[in-house]
């Protein structure tokens, strides 16, 4: 087919076959041209971009710092500062300094002459400043078997200290140190009103003093927690601690430092924590309101003053059923209680006429299940000076009495 007017620059192609999409060789040749002139152009732009700052030619702000880190081949590093402030800052700043690290030391034979080491380490609060002296709380385990105690401070400065008094059944003890380097007191707060899940912070030395004023945060996980204690190993619990669980980690060395709540009042003493291999998350603490008129007893009398009864007892789960039935001769359906197995002469028991092999049931009218009830009514519901009724059984018969108790004397 001739197409006329078109002469030779008509191209041919066969039916089906697509026409060469390709530029002609002249148009490719431009386009890459300019390709490289404007890459050329773009780097000789860049190369002198410095020079034409630094001369005033272009504003200095008109370079970005990714730009300047192209040119110059440096880092330009961002400092940039922010101030986090919330309502746990402020509660780790409002209690932080009033907790201490607590040494226990001992001496200790070598071979060569005796040694004083330090045989352990826990934490403390201080909770008072007056005149020139300061008081700190910690626990009695922390302080058990010292030959002497020393204070430390975030600064590494270590003081001596004084153990005004002590007690095992709360596990709480009071020191008195130099009130020079003290900076910070730690504010009461009221450990009846917590709540499960309100937020609650721990600060103490976990692992020793190189972990000084650790915080942890948490939740409370659980109030009036009822933890069984065996005081005098024999393995049988002998009292009932009444603690504040908490999610928040306690570690060895955390013992005997501060739970506060979010507004960083002091609301319990951490003592212990349940170290079991599947058990994670579990700390407990002793209620500020529970510690409170013990601290002031250990600081004022060097000891707890509280109600004595002056009997020794035994819980009837540890009597065996032969001398429940032939030396208590106790009802059948009596499976509660404590046998007494001395009375003090002298003492409120022996003068409201109880005996040997009596089996004390109820005190108020509150049921005794154990040594360890007996002593939670005895010791936290009464007080010296306290009149007390008595429910018992002697000889199978059901009996009662009131006593006056009284404090007991060294």
């Amino acid at each position: 087919m001739i197409n006329e007017g078109f002469g030779d620059s008509v191209e041919h192609y066969d039916e089906g076959q697509e026409p060469n999409s390709r530029p002609p060789k002249r148009r490719r040749g431009y386009f890459a041209s300019a390709l490289i002139g404007a890459i050329i152009g773009a780097l000789i732009v860049l190369l002198l971009m410095p020079a034409l700052v630094r001369n005033g030619i272009l504003p200095d702000g008109w370079m970005t710092d990714e730009n300047r880190d192209e040119q110059t081949g440096s880092t330009i590093q961002k400092s940039v500062s922010l101030d986090v402030t919330t309502a746990v800052t402020k509660a780790v700043s409002e209690a932080n300094a009033a907790v201490v690290g607590v040494v226990n030391i001992q001496n200790s034979e070598s071979f060569w002459n005796d040694e004083r080491t330090d045989a352990g380490t826990g934490s403390g609060v201080i909770y008072k400043k007056q005149g020139n002296k300061a008081y700190i709380v910690t626990n009695y385990h922390v302080i058990k078997g010292a030959n002497e105690i020393e204070v430390s401070f975030s600064n590494g400065t270590r003081v001596s200290a004084k153990i005004l008094g002590s007690d095992d059944l709360m596990d709480l003890a009071v020191l008195e140190i130099d009130a020079g380097h003290v900076t910070k007191v730690a504010t009461f707060g009221n450990s009846d009103k917590l709540k499960a899940g309100e937020p609650v912070i721990a600060i103490g030395n976990p692992l020793g003093l190189q972990f000084s004023g650790s915080v942890t945060q948490g939740v409370v996980s659980g109030v009036n927690r009822v933890i069984p204690q065996d005081l005098n190993g024999d393995g049988n619990p002998d009292w009932q601690s009444e603690v504040i669980q908490t999610d928040a980690a306690i570690n060895p060395g955390n013992s005997g430092g501060a739970l506060v709540n979010i507004d960083g009042e002091l609301i319990g003493i951490n003592s212990m924590k349940i170290a079991q291999e599947a058990v994670e998350g579990i700390g407990l603490a002793i209620p500020i309101n529970m510690a409170r008129p013990i601290i002031n007893d250990l600081e004022r009398y060097g000891e707890v003053r509280r109600p004595y009864l002056g009997v020794s007892t035994l819980s009837l789960s540890e009597v065996s059923g032969y001398h429940l039935k032939e030396t208590l001769k106790l009802p059948h359906d009596v499976v509660n209680g404590v046998a007494v197995l001395k009375v003090e002469p002298g003492s409120p028991a022996a003068k409201a006429g109880l005996k040997e092999y009596d089996v004390i049931v109820d005190l108020d009218h509150s049921k005794v299940r154990d040594i360890a009830t007996l002593r939670k009514h005895l010791y936290i519901e009464k007080e010296i000076g306290d009149k007390m009724n008595v429910t018992f059984y002697r000889d199978g018969k059901k009996k009662s009495t009131e006593v006056k108790l009284t404090r007991q004397m060294k």
